[in-house]
């Protein structure tokens, strides 16, 4: 299935546009999961077991698995297999380099692992893409505004008169509109409306929101589409540090995640009256 299709059908089957984000630190995993094998995956299963109901889909921030490449990748191994077919994965990897080496990096993530997405910085251009591109109902999700304070530095400097991140934009399009998304910060409202309204179609993997406190209201308020989901790590997967057993971890996680999918349902109502 191409993924604008499955991305299209777990939105409206799920009721969501929540994703939440695996950035598991084994550091504040509770005590309860420490002892096990691989606590990451022990970890990552009773989160998913308790908020699949409420999301759209599962991103995996890369940098919390390669720190110890054999327990972290068997922890992805095994959070995949977890995560219900109907809903969408994102690696969120970050990556860019040479035609021939991004091909080895679209084999790890998209062949190899299966994931159904992944996160790719433009700064090397089109080549640099195109290995991802080239992988069949597979997708991207290309850095184009980020959430984190260091945007300032690079992403609005004037190409003419256009910020650089617009001129990304303008670019990786014309190299797939079918296959390329983008990662807007939620606290990028202005520029959220302008890329809605000029890119009605295109797909929209929002970070910011959560412990990053950017503004749900004002997030959704700016959208002129609906095709955008919402990523919230750890506001949701820490929501229960002290958590005794499985059973009240779940319980706090779940409610967390749910209360994370009626707040942007919510906004989403008041928005349509």
């Amino acid at each position: 299935m191409h993924f604008s299709k499955k991305f299209k059908q777990a939105l409206r089957e799920t009721d969501s546009h929540l994703v939440v984000g695996l950035d598991t630190d084994i550091s504040k995993i509770p005590m309860f999961l420490q002892s096990e094998v691989n606590p990451v995956a022990a970890f990552n299963d009773l989160v998913i077991e308790a908020t699949k109901e409420y999301v759209c889909g599962y991103k995996l921030n890369i940098a919390f698995y390669e720190r110890g490449p054999e327990a972290g990748f068997a922890a992805i191994r095994s959070t995949l297999a977890a995560i219900p077919e109907n809903l969408i994965t994102i690696a969120d990897a970050k990556r860019g380099d040479i035609e021939n080496t991004t091909e080895l990096y679209a084999k790890a993530f998209l062949d190899d692992f299966g994931f159904d997405s992944v996160t790719v910085q433009p700064y090397m251009g089109q080549d640099s893409a195109r290995p991802f591109l080239r992988r069949k109902n597979k997708f991207v999700w290309m850095l184009a505004l980020t959430s984190n304070y260091g945007a300032n530095d690079f992403q609005f400097l004037k190409v003419g008169r256009q910020p650089l991140w617009e001129i990304i934009v303008e670019k990786a399009v014309s190299w797939n509109d079918q296959k390329i998304g983008f990662v807007m910060g939620a606290s990028h409202t202005r520029e959220l409306e302008k890329i809605t309204k000029d890119l009605p179609e295109t797909p929209l993997l929002i970070p910011g929101i959560g412990a990053q406190k950017g503004s749900l209201e004002k997030t959704i308020n700016s959208l002129n589409h609906s095709l955008f989901v919402i990523n919230q790590s750890r506001s949701i997967i820490y929501s229960a540090p002290k958590a005794e057993n499985a059973e009240e971890f779940k319980s706090i996680t779940g409610e967390a995640a749910q209360k994370a999918r009626d707040e942007i349902n919510g906004f989403l109502m008041l928005k349509k009256k």
